[in-house]
């Protein structure tokens, strides 16, 4: 319990004597009594005025419920006496007449309970509060009482000590002089000297023992007279206070939440009936009666079982072959269903376009018909003449909604007929250009495979640009490559070959082999083309390019804002913040990070055998990506250089922005040359050349692009045959 009670401050010039600091004490006693008097005072004047209040409010709010009940019954009269309408004006007027009832009823009730149900505890409270408060008296009085005996007990016991004290230094004082005579007379008078003295020292010890007892006492006394001060000032005042409130602040809390719960009652019906009229007008949801109805007939309006290919007995073949002589007519049908593809899109883009403006003004016309029908009833004293000449306005507007309605039917069959040819021909569309696919993949790879070196070096001829120890911002502007072609070739070597290899990035390859395919793609090859190399010295090259550029992969201006955010502990945050700064870089390199570290996460992926958390490679990889702005802060900020590019690796899908936000490849994870990568090579090449079609794919059913047929000798496809993204479809990482 925390004490209430202020120490008073000591005199100054010395302790209080007992008798003036018992006195006090007394006169505290005595307003104690006081106070606690004229708290019971106020606490019956404030149960008798709660109770009288009340009594009050029940009379008032019975007044209120009797004139509402009276105002309902008056209009209910009247509409007995006519016919039950259905219209939706009757229906709100039943409603409010019968939320005006319910109202009356509920203060009706509030009055009963303000005068009877509420006032009985507040009287029982005000009986018992006065019982208790004198009952917390009489105690309070017997320990007060006890409290000053103990205190006039200390009086008496240090009276006594200040006696025996007193003695005791007199005698001591004596026996003092008696050792000093003692001294000066040794030779004459010593045995009558000697009897004085033993007969002082004997009285000295008597009165010393008695002394000893004083004190004792005193002290006693002393300490138990201030443990009933603590005691009956920091615990039992407190308590006496608590059992003369006991019931109080219940009764009174007890009363008032009633209160409060009869006026929510009252607030909560009242509520309830204005939102039933809200509700009914609110209610008004065509999709959602709609809905209704399909769900209520749902047998009728469910999707059949989808049609099952059924071959005849003995065949195994279920896909489309494209093989021999029947590619030539299916290249030539893909062709045909992908031009009279774009063609009806285009055409069932533009009715639907008509389909949602005609709607518009259907129900423009709709509105301004409802009003103006409304408006029919105005005011009588208008002129006749004004009615007669608004009827042919009527009638026009009438006939526009006819022609818009027509209009609008018309669009809705046109749209709906074609988007489902749309579906019909994109269904074959698909199936056709996976059949085309499949057939074109591997001559397509290898064509690609064995010009890609000739294709590289002609374009390395092209500009002056270095690959290694360069800008690779001035890089790619010149050459052309969206992804370095050494970022590109090693990145899928390794995919085809090292995401299971232990300690990838963490061991050194052979530093020969790494200056020796370091100088082949300097020299515009791709030495990994179709050859076996040391995959330690391929992620060596990986991480040498990096480490050499000019400028690091990320600007060095906006290494400390990042490495900032990527202190923040809540990860959607973080991620959004990182994401700010690095959209503000060019795009080409945020498609060369985006690459990057969707790799890096690809690999860690197979942690479990390669031992490359996400926080491993962040050590690889950190002092080659970030750099600060002096060398020497590698060193110092390599904690907090390893904690960003982690953060980045765990979180790329979200900071990085998507391929429909910065154009350019995506890295896929799928990249080892077996029968799917035949198909995602001859993908990327159909995908390459139809990006023209991807704005029909908005119109519904969701429409991809067409896909034509490769163009096998225009050169352009590259070897590798590892997927990305091209138009927001899926192909090959090469469409940059």
């Amino acid at each position: 319990m925390t004490s209430h009670v202020k120490l008073r401050k000591e005199r100054v010039g010395g302790i209080m004597d007992y008798d003036t600091q018992i006195k006090e004490v007394r006169c505290q006693l005595v307003d104690q009594m006081k106070v606690l008097d004229l708290q019971l005072e106020q606490k019956s004047q404030q149960l008798q005025d709660l109770t009288d209040y009340l009594r009050r409010r029940g009379e008032i709010e019975g007044e209120y419920a009797r004139s509402l009940d009276k105002l309902a019954e008056r209009f209910t009269s009247r509409i007995k006496r006519k016919e039950p309408s259905g219209h939706s004006v009757a229906q709100v007027w039943l409603a409010l007449l019968s939320q005006t009832r319910q109202e009356s009823k509920d203060h009706n009730g509030l009055s009963e309970s303000c005068s009877n149900v509420f006032t009985q505890p507040l009287t029982h409270c005000l009986d018992y509060t006065q019982r208790l408060a004198r009952k917390s008296k009489d105690i309070c009085t017997h320990l007060q009482d006890g409290l000053l005996r103990a205190a006039t007990e200390l009086q008496t016991t240090w009276k006594t000590y200040y006696q025996y004290h007193s003695e005791y230094l007199c005698a001591e004082a004596k026996l003092k002089d008696a050792e000093k005579l003692e001294e000066k007379q040794k030779q004459s008078a010593a045995k009558k000297l000697e009897r004085l003295k033993e007969k002082r020292q004997g009285k000295v010890q008597e009165i010393h023992l008695k002394c000893s007892k004083a004190r004792n006492e005193y002290l006693l006394n002393l300490t138990a007279a201030n443990a009933s001060m603590n005691k009956y000032y920091l615990q039992d005042i407190s308590t006496l206070i608590d059992c003369a409130d006991a019931g109080y602040h219940l009764s009174v809390g007890r009363v008032m939440r009633a209160y409060l719960s009869s006026w929510c009652r009252v607030q909560q019906n009242l509520g309830s009936g204005l939102q039933q009229l809200q509700g009914a007008v609110g209610g008004l949801d065509q999709s959602q009666d709609r809905d209704t109805l399909l769900q209520n007939h749902h047998n009728t309006f469910c999707l059949p079982l989808r049609f099952r290919y059924q071959p005849h007995d003995g065949d195994q073949v279920s896909e489309i072959s494209a093989e021999h002589e029947m590619r030539c007519d299916l290249e030539t049908r893909f062709n045909e269903i992908e031009a009279r593809l774009t063609t009806v899109t285009e055409e069932t883009e533009e009715a639907g376009r008509g389909m949602l403006a005609a709607h518009s003004s259907l129900f423009e016309s709709i509105s301004d018909d409802d009003l103006e029908s409304s408006s029919g009833s105005g005011p009588s004293h208008e002129g006749s003449n004004e009615s007669l000449s608004g009827r042919p306005s009527v009638a026009r507007r009438r006939a526009n909604l006819q022609e818009i309605e027509n209009l609008y039917f018309t669009k809705v069959k046109e749209h709906l007929v074609g988007s489902s040819l749309v579906s019909e021909l994109q269904a074959k569309h698909n199936l056709l250009k996976v059949a085309v696919e499949k057939v074109n993949a591997v001559l397509l790879y290898r064509l690609n495979t064995k010009a890609v070196n000739v294709r590289r070096t002609s374009a390395n001829l092209t500009h002056n640009q270095k690959l290694f120890n360069g800008d690779m911002l001035s890089f790619i502007q010149a050459s052309g490559q969206q992804i370095p072609v050494a970022v590109e070739s090693c990145i899928h070597f390794i995919n085809r070959n090292g995401l299971h290899n232990e300690g990838i990035f963490r061991v050194p390859g052979s530093h020969v082999e790494v200056n020796s395919l370091r100088d082949a793609f300097e020299r515009g090859e791709d030495p990994l083309a179709g050859s076996s190399c040391d995959l330690d010295s391929v992620a060596g090259v990986l991480k040498l390019y990096f480490r050499g550029l000019e400028n690091p992969l990320f600007p060095t201006d906006s290494i400390s804002q990042l490495m900032e955010f990527a202190q923040i502990e809540n990860d959607a945050e973080r991620a959004a913040h990182l994401k700010t700064v690095i959209t503000s870089y060019p795009a080409p390199v945020i498609v060369v990070m985006r690459y990057l570290f969707a790799f890096l996460h690809h690999v860690s992926q197979y942690s479990s055998e390669n031992m490359m958390q996400p926080y491993n490679l962040a050590v690889c990889f950190g002092p080659s990506l970030v750099r600060g702005a002096h060398d020497d802060d590698v060193v110092t900020l390599q904690p907090q250089i390893n904690a960003l590019v982690k953060s980045i690796i765990l979180q790329h899908d979200s900071i990085f922005p998507s391929q429909a936000e910065v154009q350019g490849p995506v890295y896929e994870k799928c990249m080892t040359l077996e029968q799917d990568d035949w198909t995602s090579v001859a993908r990327w090449t159909l995908s390459s050349r139809s990006s023209s079609f991807d704005k029909y794919s908005k119109i519904p059913p969701p429409l991809p692009p067409p896909l034509p047929l490769p163009n096998l000798p225009n050169g352009k496809g590259r070897r590798d045959g590892h997927r990305g993204r091209a138009a927001g479809q899926e192909g090959t990482g090469m469409n940059g």
